[in-house]
């Protein structure tokens, strides 16, 4: 709710493309995560809300029932923003019961209702980036409070790495971990090294300027064809050119293009093109991590920008790792059911809940998505 203070009434029911869902539907889908999963379950007597809220708020779980199409949730006026606020009011009247007598299944969930509003706490900003930012008067979500401007970018270096059997998984030792993050298993990796920071602006304004979107060598096919599609990308997801300057859109409105800053909202496609360019590659996400974890015990001293700032591509498929066993029933559908034809991103952006923010959290999107935080940090099978 406090995220959504900064909005006009008008903002909440907007959705510029099917992907990204008005702030509205954000709201209502969580409350009805703990209505759904844990009161109607756990809580004698509860009585819904509104029975058809059970199908408007569903947004893909087929064991729960049908629900309303995706691309559709901007055309419901109604219910309204008002209603929607009872909405949650209600649940969280009834979730305080709940949690003066919950069981320890009851409480597992609510654990998971809690991962998942933080979790869309994110998709609400990328959303409502996505509406503002290609508003062709660019409206600021917030206003800047002074945001200091970006150092300059440390020199470029790759940091090696032996390789060998390593361990990747999450060591939660209690703590909440979701069901994708395990079991912890071994791993073999060969000699590789990371880049010690993310790609830049500025880097990647030269691979553009060196004709990076018009080379087909560069480019996995279907990202060749998915630059030539109807959206025609030949930059980032929000830059801006006028007057031969290039702009880039922020939550807090236009600004001139910072150079130091890293490159974000690009898809896995341009990442790839770009890491080729460049005489690199993708890291392995089993590289990623294990990079990460060294960062503890500092024996990968050196690398920076490993988490919040921008997610980063990895040359990772999204799929189970060995021994993974989904939760039982229509949550099983959490993390399972999309482990195909999706790309592994990891270590958080600058708008990932700080829960969220460790080396086993596995993002997951489709290699053309361009409205996360996504960027860029290149590996090598050695260092060259």
């Amino acid at each position: 709710m406090r995220l959504c203070e900064p909005l006009a009434i008008e903002d909440y029911g907007v959705q510029p493309m099917p992907d990204a869902s008005p702030p509205k539907w954000h709201l209502a889908h969580t409350t009805w995560f703990f209505e759904t999963f844990l009161l109607k379950p756990y809580l004698p007597a509860y009585r819904p809300f509104n029975a058809d809220f059970e199908f408007l708020f569903n947004s893909y779980y087929n064991g729960v029932g049908k629900q309303f199409p995706r691309g559709e949730r901007g055309n419901l006026s109604r219910p309204t923003v008002a209603e929607v606020r009872d909405y949650r009011a209600h649940v969280d009247a009834a979730m305080e019961t709940l949690f003066g007598q919950a069981e320890d299944e009851a409480e597992a969930r609510s654990l998971l209702g809690l991962q998942h509003e933080q979790q869309h706490q994110e998709l609400l900003l990328t959303d409502v980036k996505y509406n503002f930012g290609h508003n062709p008067l660019h409206p600021a979500y917030r206003d800047d409070p002074g945001r200091p401007g970006s150092r300059p970018a440390p020199r470029l270096r790759f940091i090696e790495s032996g390789g060998g059997v390593r361990e990747i998984g999450t060591t939660s030792n209690g703590a909440f971990a979701f069901d994708n993050e395990t079991p912890r298993h071994r791993v073999f990796l060969e000699p590789h090294a990371l880049a010690n920071r993310l790609v830049t602006n500025g880097e990647y304004l030269a691979f553009i300027e060196d004709g990076g979107y018009t080379r087909p060598e560069l480019w996995l096919a279907d990202g060749w064809t998915r630059l030539h599609s109807g959206e025609r990308w030949t930059a980032p997801l929000y830059w801006r050119l006028k007057n031969d300057c290039w702009r880039e859109y922020h939550l807090t409105g236009l600004t001139q293009l910072d150079l130091d800053a890293p490159v974000i909202h690009v898809s896995y496609y341009e990442a790839d093109a770009y890491a080729r360019w460049a005489g690199a590659r993708l890291p392995t996400e089993q590289e990623w991590e294990t990079a990460a974890e060294d960062l503890s015990p500092e024996a990968n001293g050196g690398l920076t920008q490993m988490f919040g700032d921008a997610w980063q591509w990895t040359a990772s498929a999204y799929g189970s790792y060995p021994g993974y066993e989904p939760l039982p029933g229509a949550l099983g559908e959490y993390n399972g059911k999309f482990m195909s034809n999706q790309m592994v991103l990891r270590g958080g952006s600058c708008v990932t809940a700080e829960d969220h923010v460790r080396p086993s959290y596995r993002n997951f999107f489709y290699p053309g998505d361009r409205w996360q935080f996504s960027g860029i940090r290149l590996a090598r099978d050695r260092d060259l």
